[in-house]
């Protein structure tokens, strides 16, 4: 990826800038990433404690590979990636899944209960088929409250930081980085980031939101973009990354050719392909069956 192809949609931001990594091709080639894709129209939708599970589970295979090669070796950046015919052993190797939530709201760390509305109300009910509580987990992120559900595409990149940039701001704006390019690619040139705010806007609406957690330079969490007018319905019982006042919109909305989740996680995967400078592998492996 060229400098001038990204610089187009940077703009001042205060929450740190975004740089490409311009690294060689034959580099780039060698640096296999895991894809796990839970994407597809087929695919079932992902509890997201199942989901939070896996990304510890590859994080602390990470922290073992740190914890048995010294920091300083060349050699703990390189195994971080995936050699080519490796389509196994995720842990302790770089991840990317990609998948649509079960319905559910998430609180970070720090995030203020009064932006879940009617949060006292909802856990006085029974949760049952007939209840239309959308359950609400705290977790380990930055940011205020969301909503994770069908019609939205999640993505959790488990990256340790050191084979891109060792920059939290470098990698929160790297993946505002990635979404802007992917609704590039469908047709949606004026998307664009805000100022002292993270996610990606259209028109004033919020399309997509970031949020991360970073143990030992290794992510956790990252990003969901609406995509659908299913998305959107849930929205209603939060005040979204507590933006009182704003919009949240999904891609659909301004698109004369709906597209599916499933659609534009294709587009998601090139666009985060590009960014990273890495090259997605797709793997099975038992223990992130949902079965």
């Amino acid at each position: 990826m060229s400098t001038s192809s990204s610089a187009i949609f940077l703009g001042p931001q205060q929450l740190g800038s975004f740089e490409v990594l311009a690294l060689d091709e034959s580099i780039i080639s060698q640096r296999n990433v895991a894809l796990v894709d839970y994407s597809s129209d087929e695919a079932p939708y992902v509890p997201f404690e199942t989901a939070w599970d896996w990304q510890k589970d590859i994080l602390e295979g990470h922290i073992e590979r740190l914890t048995n090669t010294p920091e300083d070796s060349s050699s703990s950046t390189s195994i971080q990636f995936l050699s080519p015919t490796d389509s196994i052993n995720v842990r302790g190797a770089d991840t990317v899944i990609m998948l649509q939530h079960e319905p559910v709201y998430t609180l970070g760390t720090g995030s203020d209960e009064k932006f879940v509305l009617g949060l006292q109300q909802q856990q006085q009910q029974e949760t049952s088929p007939s209840s239309a509580a959308v359950p609400t987990v705290r977790m380990d992120r930055g940011g205020e409250v969301t909503y994770h559900g069908p019609g939205q595409l999640t993505v959790y990149p488990v990256l340790d930081l050191r084979g891109y940039h060792q920059d939290i701001h470098w990698y929160m704006r790297a993946l505002e980085e990635a979404i802007l390019l992917a609704l590039s690619k469908v047709g949606l040139d004026r998307a664009e980031r805000q100022e002292d705010v993270t996610g990606v806007w259209v028109d004033n609406y919020k399309v997509a939101a970031c949020g991360v957690k970073v143990k030992r330079w290794i992510t956790m969490h990252g990003l969901a973009v609406n995509v659908e007018a299913s998305s959107l319905e849930n929205f209603k019982g939060i005040v979204p990354c507590g933006l009182e006042g704003r919009k949240v919109g999904c891609i659909n909305q301004f698109l004369d050719e709906p597209i599916t989740v499933s659609e534009f996680a294709q587009v998601m995967k090139g666009a985060i392909e590009e960014v990273f400078e890495i090259r997605l592998q797709s793997i099975e492996d038992s223990r992130l069956s949902l079965s």
